[in-house]
């Protein structure tokens, strides 16, 4: 059971910001209903400019919430997309590496270079909620499905199955004190889709956004994203995929079919694809681009025996399950259920 939760800011530094604090305080108190003493690291707080120019004291809260036995979980703040720049301060002299334990890492979006981050070095990690997009949510309580996984997680240290919402929330537009205690319309959801390939498939399950994974190869956001990734060897090889999961989701930026095209060709062109025995897709926000997105998958991967499964409630689009990295998942599309052992 999860006591003591840390706090961090691997990528945006928006918490810190004033114009949060209402959020940020509503979060806090919902973790200390939950039974959870929170802490935040001593840089988590400092600000936008501050974690944009420190990603040395961003790589140095990871390490030291990693090092102190007392803090059972980790806990992203936000998203947010530089967290690459991490890479020299945790991997220069195996600091992350050495600093590694037993204990629960969730966040998602640009966290997805961290989860990668923490799977070169063996540790397994938990996707898809964060703090402020979660937990701090303005309605009257967290999301029932996203806060069911949550104290899923914080109570058992772990997750059991996940099966899909009943419904799906559009996207929260606005962010004000005004906003506090009110939802965002809801819509029923169709739960998990099979696009192809058997019902029923298994392997470890590893992934995350696309447009984060995208930079892992292109360069159109940061110049250097594609050549610290190589530096630091971070994309694992066609090896490491052999029969895993793959999961892919979409962020907020709602990638045109352009561009999610050439990044499913870039992923494509490591040998991922002939490598992994399924793939899970999150629901994209507002259901943007859903029927293009679901022909273009097919078309990139081209290979019919190989299951897509549709449409899973993780990642940018509201409500949030959250998905184990590093263990065993039995997927069940007919029965509508992912199984963690």
């Amino acid at each position: 059971m999860v006591k003591n939760v840390a706090i961090v800011s691997l990528s945006s530094g928006i918490v810190g910001e004033s114009f949060v604090e209402f959020e940020k305080n509503i979060g806090i108190k919902r973790l200390e209903d939950f039974g959870l003493n929170v802490k935040f690291m001593p840089h988590a707080l400092l600000g936008l400019e501050y974690i944009k120019e420190h990603p040395e004291k961003r790589a140095l809260d990871l390490l030291d919430a990693l090092r102190d036995p007392d803090i059972d979980m980790i806990l992203c703040a936000i998203r947010g997309d530089d967290t690459y720049r991490l890479l020299p301060y945790l991997f220069e002299n195996d600091e992350l590496k050495e600093a590694v334990t037993d204990k629960i890492f969730l966040g998602f979006s640009d966290t997805t270079i961290n989860h990668f981050m923490l799977h070169k070095v063996g540790m397994t990690t938990f996707y898809g909620q964060a703090f402020l997009p979660d937990v701090c949510e303005l309605s009257t309580d967290m999301l029932p499905y996203t806060q069911g996984y949550f104290q899923e997680l914080i109570t058992t240290g772990t997750i059991h199955e996940i099966t899909p919402s009943d419904v799906w929330y559009e996207e929260r537009t606005e962010f004000s004190p005004e906003k506090v205690g009110t939802s965002t319309p809801s819509h029923p959801n169709k739960g998990f889709e099979l696009l192809q390939g058997q019902a029923t498939f298994s392997g470890k399950i590893l992934g995350g956004c696309i447009d984060s994974m995208y930079d892992f190869f292109d360069g159109e956001r940061y110049e250097d994203m594609p050549v610290l990734c190589k530096k630091y060897h971070l994309f694992p090889d066609a090896k490491d995929w052999e029969g895993r999961i793959l999961l892919l989701e979409t962020s907020e930026e709602k990638p045109s079919p352009e561009k999610y095209k050439k990044a499913l060709e870039y992923l494509k062109s490591t040998g991922v694809f002939d490598a992994v025995s399924g793939v899970l897709v999150g629901k994209p926000q507002n259901e943007i681009y859903v029927d293009e997105y679901k022909k273009i998958l097919v078309e990139v991967i081209s290979n019919p025996n190989l299951p897509i499964l549709f449409n899973v409630n993780i990642g940018h689009a509201t409500p949030r399950c959250i998905i184990p990295f590093g263990v065993e998942a039995g997927v069940d599309a007919n029965n509508q259920i992912i199984r963690f052992k």
